[in-house]
């Protein structure tokens, strides 16, 4: 088993290949790597971008990657930055290291040096690139909601319990499981990332899909958190059910009473009354009754 690469050897063999390529115009890194507040353990990334003259060349030409070392999986994505294509390659290697490499066309290199606040110029060989202020991740703070946007994600969190009760009565396990764990979570989590904001005047930054509100949530509302996700029987997603819509209806009239908005009362005590029938509800029913 190979051993796994120290920082410093993974950053020399990336500046040495970006150095010996006439191609590569400049290095900058980003993400949890320049993050002051991000946790530092073994499965941290390196997302790096190269600013080139033709990234086209690294999509059609691939063996570049191999001086890296041996892969597990790599992914490669297609996008566009300032209108013109880039190339996106994630790259998971059996000693442990990740690398995210991308490669964008060097004449949006303003477009890149925009895109995040994390962000940390390695190399620039034309010197193109004014100094930039220390990286931090105020491009990644919770963004305070609009009136639309909490109404959109309440009436969401709330309509959607409808499929999930449905999915259970039906014996439709895999529709509830994704309605209840995707869709439903994603609601929870948007309404506890603004709670937090709200707490931090929107100037605090949760993670991807909320992975950080551990660190800023109360150790109760968090508890209740944890109680929204469900085991494998229909039995547990009820209640898992029930234990979201109760954190909704805290979370949501907090959230709702700090920014001026109205809380959906009326959907949430409706919605709520009808998912107590359906539990009910024999399984041979023919009446909704």
């Amino acid at each position: 088993m190979c051993a796994m690469r120290s920082k410093n050897e993974v950053m020399t063999q990336l500046l040495e290949f970006a150095k010996n390529e006439a191609n590569v115009r400049a290095v900058i890194l980003n993400g949890s790597r320049v993050n002051p507040n991000a946790p530092k353990d073994i499965f941290q990334d390196y997302d790096v971008v190269f600013s080139v003259t033709d990234p086209k060349y690294y999509l059609d030409h691939q063996d570049w990657i191999q001086p890296f070392g041996d892969l597990v999986i790599l992914q490669q994505n297609d996008f566009t930055i300032g209108g013109k294509d880039a190339y996106i390659f994630l790259m998971q290697f059996k000693d442990g290291i990740r690398i995210d490499l991308s490669f964008h066309p060097i004449e949006c290199i303003a477009e890149t040096i925009q895109a995040d606040s994390l962000t940390k110029v390695l190399l620039d060989k034309d010197h193109r690139i004014e100094p930039l202020s220390p990286p931090d991740d105020s491009s990644h703070f919770v963004k305070q909601p609009t009136r639309k946007e909490f109404d959109e994600i309440m009436n969401e969190a709330w309509w959607i319990q409808t499929y999930v009760a449905k999915g259970i009565w039906r014996d439709e396990y895999s529709l509830a499981r994704y309605t209840h764990d995707v869709i439903l979570q994603e609601c929870v989590v948007k309404l506890l990332s603004w709670y937090v904001g709200m707490q931090h005047d929107w100037k605090v930054n949760v993670g991807k899909c909320g992975k950080w509100l551990k660190r800023y949530l109360p150790g109760d509302i968090y508890n209740e958190f944890a109680a929204t996700f469900s085991g494998t029987s229909y039995d547990e997603i009820w209640s898992a059910l029930f234990n979201a819509g109760k954190l909704i209806r805290k979370i949501g009239m907090d959230v709702a009473q700090s920014l001026h908005y109205t809380y959906p009362l009326q959907e949430d005590v409706n919605v709520t009354e009808y998912l107590k029938k359906v539990k009910a509800l024999r399984k041979d029913a023919i009446e909704f009754k």
